[in-house]
């Protein structure tokens, strides 16, 4: 059987729309956000899943409750979102100020996670998914999401940085023969 994960985006908070990078820190969403996870469930239109998995971070999680799944969700700690340490909070345009060129896949983040320790949680994420024995709906942030898509595709974790992910988006990570492969990407209303 062929498994397919769909990675939903949380919906949009006041630091997503301001370009914060925006980690650990429990931003809630804001009420475009909060619409934006409503027309998720519209789009998702009632799908059943396997097994719902979803970040523990509240954004995540009322991203699937208003979205309809939120009594099906399992949360997980290796769908956190990475863990930025002293970037947490800032704007790319912010750091780029005191380190020309700086990114967040490039750089090492003072007190905060590494890519290759992402990459690990996005693998084991993948191998409890793999093991449902069904399509499987993942809740979560978007670099995480991104870094899994990367694993997924047997790319290194900074692969993560060639894909796009806007708030409340749906993406499906699927198969084609024996081949992992993206199906659809970023889809959003």
């Amino acid at each position: 059987m062929s498994v397919e994960l769909w990675l939903i985006r949380h919906g949009e908070t006041e630091w997503s729309a301001s370009g914060r990078h925006t980690g650990r820190t429990d931003i809630p969403l804001n009420a475009a956000g909060e619409e934006q996870a409503v027309e998720l469930g519209k789009r998702l239109a009632g799908r059943r899943f396997a097994a719902v998995l979803c970040s523990p971070l509240g954004r995540a999680r009322e991203t699937c409750r208003l979205a309809g799944y939120g009594d099906a969700a399992s949360p997980t700690d290796d769908l956190r979102e990475w863990d930025y340490g002293e970037c947490e909070g800032r704007t790319t345009a912010e750091l780029r100020a005191r380190d020309p060129g700086w990114s967040v896949w490039t750089r090492r983040l003072l007190g905060g996670e590494t890519l290759e320790a992402v990459g690990r949680r996005a693998d084991r994420v993948i191998e409890r998914a793999a093991a449902v024995g069904g399509d499987v709906a993942l809740f979560a942030h978007a670099h995480v999401l991104r870094i899994l898509t990367a694993r997924w595709l047997a790319l290194p974790p900074d692969a993560g940085r060639l894909f796009a992910l806007g708030t409340a988006s749906i993406s499906v990570l699927s198969h084609e023969r024996e081949n992992r492969v993206i199906e659809r990407w970023n889809l959003t209303a």
